[in-house]
């Protein structure tokens, strides 16, 4: 009798302790889809893929929550789709068919429209209620930045959401006064946690950034509604030449500081002329997709004052030789800027010269040549050839004249080698056939081909 009642006893115990650990589990579950915690699959674990999928969800939850006007832009997830993907509609799927937003990496990207959403405190809370850990890095204000206020107040730049390790990584996009998107560089401090994210992996942030304003459109992936640039491959093609340099704007006063700015009518009016002639410019190359940069003068007034030299009396842009048209000469005349000049050769030492309103456009064409790049000259007189050699350079977005506009990366390298090491002083007088620094003689064209390399009129 006494063996039957141990038996009983135990067996009661076992039965107990069994709903016991049942009951714990299921409470376990309901706090984990709650709060955002790992939720066990058949097999007993989430996978990579699957715990993804469940951050991403969480996350898009809040963005519909705060009505954050979010959009996809991670480089590997936009480079999976296909306008077949796009149009797939998927939202019927009961667990997760994580394909596009759950790559190989870590982490998923987002972009912000900082201007069409205000902050709110509140984020922090809700984020944290769904069991996401929220970092927010801030930075200065470019926009408010400018050589008479170099103050700027804090913005938020990027905010970085984790969830087991893994991270979803929103980067605020502004629009600045060229009409472009800007994001600022991912700059940690001492007091962050540099193990929050793989911050040395994210595709934003190692240097600020430019963009021309997406179309974008909403569709599902994976199950997940979320919008995407419509034309998600310029989109990879912009972000491969995003890279963005800011004026340098305590050096440029600096440099007035020294040498006070010309505030006369006549520089004044020059510079809204040359303004003006160098948007013109920008619309027209824009429309025949002619990529080209700040050269000469006009360069070294962006880098050196952000701003237009009132006495260089022209505007400089480079071409590369391979981007030349044969209708870019009939698409500035249609646009009213008559060819004053047009020296050179597509193989040899080609410039064009238009004369805008009492401003004189100038656009020189850059030949590539090995460890070096150059662009020619040429004296109308005589015949004579002038190189101007370069090192190699990249090219950047930086914003000049309200205009979002190209500038070599390697600007002082670039300036240096037109101007020499004294090109922080200003100098008036110049002879563009012996005062360039990087001026070489390049030989004398052939009599019997001046009529087509010397075209003046």
């Amino acid at each position: 009798m006494a063996r039957l009642n141990r038996t009983f006893v135990l067996t009661l115990l076992i039965a107990v302790s069994s709903v016991f650990l049942l009951f714990q589990l299921y409470n376990y579950r309901l706090s984990a889809a709650k709060n955002g915690l790992n939720v066990l699959n058949n097999k007993g674990y989430l996978s990579g893929k699957e715990a993804h999928w469940h951050l991403l969800k969480r996350f898009l939850g809040l963005v519909h929550k705060f009505k954050l006007p979010v959009f996809l832009v991670d480089t590997v997830s936009l480079a999976l789709l296909s306008q077949d993907a796009v149009l797939y509609r998927d939202s019927q799927l009961k667990d997760p068919h994580c394909s596009f937003l759950c790559t190989h990496r870590d982490f998923t990207s987002f972009a912000l429209l900082g201007n069409l959403w205000k902050y709110d405190a509140a984020l922090l809370d809700a984020a944290s209620e769904r069991g996401l850990e929220l970092l927010e890095i801030h930075g200065k204000d470019p926009r408010l930045i400018s050589t008479d206020d170099l103050t700027a107040k804090e913005i938020p730049l990027h905010f970085l959401f984790r969830f087991n390790g893994r991270v979803v990584h929103v980067v605020v996009l502004y629009e600045r006064s060229g009409k472009y998107l800007w994001h600022g560089p991912l700059r940690l401090t001492a007091s962050l946690d540099r193990t929050f994210a793989p911050f040395g992996k994210l595709d934003y942030g190692h240097h600020a950034g430019a963009y021309d304003r997406p179309e974008l459109i909403l569709t599902t992936l994976d199950g997940l509604d979320v919008r995407i640039p419509k034309n998600f491959s310029g989109f990879l093609h912009e972000y491969s030449s995003s890279r963005f340099l800011e004026c340098r704007s305590r050096e440029a006063k600096a440099f007035f500081q020294l040498y006070p700015e010309d505030t006369s009518p006549e520089a004044v009016d020059f510079r809204m002329r040359a303004k003006s002639l160098l948007h013109l410019a920008s619309r027209v190359l824009f429309t025949l997709r002619v990529p080209f940069w700040l050269s000469s003068g006009t360069c070294l007034g962006w880098y050196r004052q952000c701003n237009i030299i009132p006495y260089s009396k022209d505007v400089d842009v480079g071409i590369w030789i391979k981007d030349y048209r044969p209708d870019i000469i009939p698409a500035f005349q249609k646009a009213g800027l008559p060819l004053k000049h047009k020296f050179g050769k597509v193989e040899d030492s080609l410039e064009l010269s238009f004369q805008g309103n009492d401003v004189k456009l100038d656009i020189f064409f850059f030949y590539d040549d090995g460890d070096v790049v150059w662009n020619g000259g040429t004296q109308a007189k005589s015949g004579r050839k002038f190189k101007y050699v370069f090192p190699r350079f990249s090219l950047c977005w930086t914003e000049f004249m309200e205009l979002k506009v190209q500038v070599p990366c390697e600007t002082e390298d670039y300036v240096r080698a037109n101007y020499g090491p004294d090109w922080n002083i200003p100098v008036k007088t110049w002879d563009w056939k012996t005062s360039p620094f990087n001026v070489q003689e390049n030989g004398v064209w052939p009599l019997r081909e001046w009529d087509d390399v010397i075209q003046v009129y």
